[in-house]
């Protein structure tokens, strides 16, 4: 299993293998035929509340990951997410987000990682 993470903007790379968009939101100044994703798991993103309380800020990580994984944890988009990944040898989780360190995208891989 090999979990990736790629910011949308960045170019659509062969070693990218299977790629999911993790926002809830599309990736602003992307065109649909230009994003190169083959599904979008909208329902994995976080809740549209904890998005914007967490607003990015990085005094508010660790406890986004645990409200996160809360979500998560009363949803089936993980396991959907955990199906596709068992399907193809390399996934990348696609993200909108500036930030790399601190974007759902990277909570999402971070407990992927401990499974």
């Amino acid at each position: 299993m090999n979990i990736r993470l790629k910011r949308a903007y960045e170019e659509k790379e062969k070693t990218d293998g299977f790629r999911i968009l993790v926002d809830r939101l599309w990736p602003r100044g992307i065109k649909k035929e230009d994003m190169h994703v083959d599904i979008w798991l909208k329902d994995i993103a976080p809740s549209t509340v904890l998005r914007k309380w967490f607003n990015h800020d990085a005094a508010k990580w660790e406890a986004f990951k645990t409200k996160y994984k809360a979500e998560l944890q009363q949803s089936s988009a993980l396991d959907e997410l955990k199906q596709l990944i068992k399907k193809h040898k390399t996934v990348t989780l696609v993200y909108g987000a500036k930030d790399e360190i601190h974007s759902q995208a990277a909570a999402l891989k971070e407990l992927l990682d401990k499974k």
